[in-house]
């Protein structure tokens, strides 16, 4: 009877309307949903404690390009439509920084590698590069692939995940 005391006839008529307020809330959730805008990211930061020593890593062995950042030797390194900008020696910071600023050693980046993941490993092999764990599964934003994991010269953990093969990726993710 508990159907009565809510305003409803018979429990027939409580579920129906339950069942259009449920619908109506996963419309409303749609809507919502699509009003908001496509964010995505831009730049993020990584600490260097040499330039020139980082500039060759990131540009050879991440594939960045080199992008002038200020004054002198200030780079950011741009993949693709994404940056990293680079807090390096000499940089003054000012106050617009992380209450925490990245520092050199203390980063945890993902690229994403454009082929399969063993290419990946014979990259960084072939440039003296330490592959520290992998191949392993693990989830990415585009969802399962493939993960080696190696160091920049300051210590920050680096990865490359492959989408293309699930291949060798044993572990979980």
């Amino acid at each position: 009877m508990e159907f009565i005391a809510l305003g409803y006839r018979s429990p027939a008529e409580f579920e129906e309307q339950g069942e259009i307020l449920r619908r109506d809330a996963a419309n409303v959730a749609r809507t919502m949903i699509s009003m908001t805008p496509r964010i995505r990211l831009d730049h993020s930061i990584v600490g260097v404690s040499d330039w020139e020593v980082s500039n060759r890593f990131y540009r050879d062995i991440v594939g960045a390009e080199l992008v002038p950042h200020g004054t002198p030797p200030r780079v950011a390194y741009r993949l693709g439509d994404t940056q990293l900008n680079v807090h390096g020696p000499g940089l003054d910071l000012s106050s617009n920084v992380a209450r925490f600023p990245v520092r050199p050693g203390n980063s945890d980046l993902c690229f994403v590698w454009p082929g399969p993941i063993q290419e990946a490993i014979a990259h960084l092999e072939g440039n003296g590069v330490q592959v520290e764990t992998g191949p392993v599964t693990r989830l990415g934003a585009r969802g399962l692939g493939v993960s080696v994991y190696f160091r920049d010269p300051d210590g920050s953990l680096l990865e490359f995940i492959s989408y293309d093969s699930q291949e060798d990726g044993g572990g979980p993710a």
